[in-house]
């Protein structure tokens, strides 16, 4: 008993986890891999317009990078739609499968 009152005896022998610390300590560690948006430069962005405009004027699918800051999502279809006031394109998956992507949350384009 008495190794355990000497320093840090009494916590180092009680090695107990509660499940809201765990928790929480889980959710800490998601949030330590959150990563930044990348910065594009105006040629990159001209050159992902220019593909999704082809790809409304074609009917051509393309592959759209959307951004998440814990992992990238890859989307492919075709453009049906371009909202210039909300800067949005309609990306249609399937016979009724669509998704509306903002432009500043592509990162790039595929075709």
């Amino acid at each position: 008993m008495g190794k355990k009152l000497e320093a840090n005896g009494l916590f180092e022998s009680s090695r107990m986890m509660l499940p809201e610390h765990r928790e929480a300590y889980q959710a800490y560690m998601r949030e330590q891999e959150r990563r930044g948006k990348p910065v594009l430069d105006d040629q990159e962005m001209q050159r992902i317009e220019q593909t999704l405009i082809e790809s409304y004027n074609r009917r051509m699918p393309i592959t759209v990078v959307v951004f998440n800051p814990f992992d990238d999502e890859e989307l492919r279809g075709i453009v049906t739609n371009v909202n210039t006031g909300l800067r949005e394109i309609k990306l249609v998956r399937g016979d009724e499968d669509y998704s509306w992507i903002k432009l500043e949350e592509i990162i790039s384009v595929i075709t």
